[in-house]
């Protein structure tokens, strides 16, 4: 079976390779020329544990290939997997789907004989239909389908969550699409993955509705743990309890900084905007966007309550700048809101993060200093925040890191340590909802 996808981005890289994986011939096509000179060369653009030697394996045994040209690739292709990006626009907190509808445009030029045009990208309901009717528009003669296949990759777990899915969705309107997708598919069958078969407006909800369960789910835990600071309690026992419930489990009920990354922040903007223009109620979610902007302004509240109420020229080490371990993705991270704020108010910040400080140093003012040596961030400073929790970062050797500061506040926003042991070691430890 041929594939092609439309982006060599996360998604598109990924899904790829993946399904070369599985033995079909797939072409990962991007606009970006130096995107993919670098991944002939065997240069991954982007941090994903296991991606380089998967890409590596595939490439070298012909399965995989990288162009920039539509001609000539998307002929001979079974299916088309549009895998571009939807940011959120400018203004109003739509998907912007100018990216999807040009590579609509581009394919329907190209079209030879049956095949399948499949939605990879996060889109709102709608767009399936969209670009059936632009193909259609550009190339009347075409034989084709479209379907939805939204993704659920959790960045640095994304090869497993492929391999082994908790379901696969796919929205289709014919018969044929939906055999050659199962047949894509059915390498997972060994093991017993669920396939939903459902038309292309459920699928396309199915992938928002997820992702805004999921972020509710933290901005929830998130208040409740603002809760147990004013009211007494500890999050982490609360979360435990409500996690033990089956109804409930215990995944995404951690507290935190606020969510960030690729997929949360702009899904629920623009869940929230799709309810409006259909004339829906989204009130839940609309307050889990709310709720999670204000938890990022009451981290700086608590790291300037360490510092005695004032950042004015303290020294600030902090730790971890992606939003989340094991990514090097920064896109709408916490440490882009909190960090700016402090520096506002005069602080000092010097950063560390394992995969991800060259691309910080591009989206944070140039204020901010960068450390290659994690205990030398520490140096002089009036206290530490754990932003991201790394592996290096939950296993410190707090000795050590106390010798490099100045002062003694230690900030953890991911409520990796036992307060108790941090006060033994003579720290001065916060944390969140404890």
């Amino acid at each position: 079976m041929n594939v092609v996808m439309i982006g060599a981005g996360y998604v598109g890289l990924v899904s790829g390779s993946c399904f070369a994986e599985f033995g079909a011939n797939v072409t990962c096509l991007d606009i970006n020329a130096a995107k993919i000179e670098a991944l002939k060369a065997g240069n991954i653009p982007i941090y994903e544990p296991g991606l380089d030697s998967l890409v590596e394996r595939n490439s070298r045994a012909g399965r995989l290939k990288f162009t920039t040209e539509f001609a000539g690739t998307i002929e001979n292709a079974d299916l088309v997997f549009i895998a571009v990006g939807t940011p959120t626009e400018n203004e109003g907190g739509h998907a912007d789907l100018k990216y999807v509808y040009s590579a609509a445009r581009d394919i329907a030029q190209y079209l030879d004989g049956y095949t399948i045009i499949v939605d990879k990208s996060t889109v709102p309901v709608g767009t399936a239909r969209e670009v059936k009717r632009i193909i259609a528009d550009a190339n009347p003669q075409a034989d084709f389908d479209v379907a939805s296949n939204p993704e659920f990759l959790r960045e640095g777990s994304a090869i497993d969550d492929f391999m082994r899915p908790d379901r696969v969705v796919i929205g289709v309107e014919s018969q044929r699409a939906r055999a050659m997708l199962l047949e894509l598919y059915r390498p997972l069958n060994a093991d017993q993955a669920p396939i939903l078969v459902t038309d292309l407006e459920s699928a396309e909800i199915t992938k928002y509705a997820a992702n805004a369960f999921l972020a509710t789910k933290i901005s929830f835990i998130n208040e409740i743990a603002d809760l147990c600071e004013k009211a007494g309690g500890d999050v982490q026992a609360v979360a435990k309890g409500l996690g033990l419930d089956s109804r409930i489990g215990s995944k995404f009920l951690h507290p935190g900084p606020g969510f960030g990354g690729s997929c949360f922040p702009k899904d629920t903007r623009a869940l929230v905007k799709l309810a409006q223009d259909s004339g829906a109620s989204c009130r839940i979610v609309q307050a889990v966007v709310e709720v999670n902007h204000e938890q990022k302004l009451r981290m700086v509240e608590k790291i300037v309550r360490a510092l005695g109420g004032s950042a004015q020229d303290k020294n600030i080490a902090v730790l971890g700048l992606t939003f989340k371990p094991e990514t090097d993705d920064m896109r709408e991270a916490s440490s882009l809101t909190i960090l700016p704020e402090l520096l506002r108010r005069g602080a000092n910040i010097r950063a560390h993060d394992p995969q991800s400080m060259a691309i910080a140093a591009r989206l944070l003012p140039q204020a901010i200093e960068y450390s290659d040596e994690l205990y030398a961030t520490a140096a002089n400073a009036d206290v530490v925040v754990l932003m991201t929790e790394w592996n290096e970062y939950r296993g410190l050797q707090l000795e050590k890191l106390k010798r490099f500061m100045r002062g003694n506040a230690f900030v953890d926003l991911r409520n990796v340590y036992d307060q108790s042991i941090m006060e033994e070691q003579g720290f001065s430890y916060s944390s969140i909802g404890r």
